[in-house]
């Protein structure tokens, strides 16, 4: 169970078992223990860009992340190993390796050893595990070793007395067997799955989550739009790549637009009647408040009229 030394070229990577998905590295990036020498302790706090808050070691990390979820392969590991960046630690290749594999005891092991500090976190990824464990065994017709998983070890952890109900319906309708079944709904999800579902309980110092990059370049398109005068500019012509942000979509020249007037009539305005109708309007909204100004005041006037004089 124990580690690749860390010396161990990156080309001895650690080999998917024969029934993993072949679609795990956009998950779980490479599964060698270990891409690339780590970066010293003094690398940590070195940042990039103009704000001085963007870390240097999470960045290339977001970028090899990304590298690994297009399937570009071997460009995320040519980075982890230029950069001396690795995607995942050691431990956490050997964690993931192990869950894949189906070795469930030696993983939750691992999972100690990952560097998570919360053992709220560390709890809950002991379930899942131990609940695909359980799920496999069920599937697998080895009704005592998943019955001594549930009695020595789910129940350890779980509090939930409905959720250990559930798992227990499993042994009560046998496979093949017509009618609904604790089996029908809680059959073992893919491992692959599992993974995924653990990433999301972990923090980005231990996994980066799926998908990050792409979420921050998203959410800065989505503030440049908030900040910018064309709002309504169309997604597709969005560009991460300029700040124009769609200001160049705003007419420049003098140019006649065609506006239905309520009798179907086609009338052409251009950029002059249209500033004289906007000024018109103002004037309007100006001479609306004086009129409410003057209803005030003889509104006063006849109240004074109204009020009786003193004795």
């Amino acid at each position: 169970m124990g580690g690749v030394e860390d010396e161990e070229p990156a080309t001895k990577r650690t080999k998917l078992s024969p029934n993993s998905s072949s679609s795990m590295e956009h998950v779980v990036g490479s599964t060698s223990d270990l891409m690339a020498p780590p970066l010293s302790a003094e690398g940590d706090d070195e940042v990039v860009g103009t704000k001085g808050s963007l870390k240097r070691r999470e960045f290339v990390r977001m970028i090899t992340k990304a590298m690994y979820s297009l399937g570009y392969k071997k460009s995320g590991e040519h980075l982890e190993e230029e950069s001396g960046i690795p995607l995942n630690s050691s431990a956490v290749n050997l964690f993931m390796q192990q869950v894949l594999d189906g070795d469930w005891d030696e993983s939750l092991a691992t999972l100690k050893q990952i560097g998570l500090e919360d053992e709220s976190i560390v709890k809950a990824a002991s379930l899942l595990i131990l609940e695909q464990k359980f799920f496999e065994l069920i599937d697998g017709d080895k009704v005592i070793e998943a019955l001594n998983t549930l009695r020595n070890q789910i129940t350890q952890l779980c509090v939930d007395s409905t959720r250990i109900r559930e798992l227990s319906s499993c042994f009560l309708s046998p496979s093949g067997q017509g009618g609904s079944s604790g089996r029908d709904f809680v059959r073992a999800k893919t491992r692959l799955k599992l993974l995924e579902e653990l990433q999301k309980l972990f923090p980005s110092t231990v996994m980066i989550p799926e998908k990050r990059l792409e979420h921050l370049v998203e959410q800065a398109l989505t503030m440049e739009r908030v900040a910018s005068l064309c709002r309504n500019v169309l997604d597709k012509k969005m560009s991460s790549c300029s700040d124009d942000f769609g200001q160049s979509q705003i007419p420049t020249n003098q140019a006649y637009t065609s506006v239905a007037s309520d009798d179907n009539e086609s009338v052409n305005l251009s950029r002059a009647d249209f500033g004289r109708f906007v000024s018109t309007a103002e004037r309007v909204d100006k001479l609306e408040e004086k009129y409410k100004m003057l209803l005030s005041m003889l509104s006063e006037l006849i109240s004074l009229f109204r009020t009786p004089p003193p004795q």
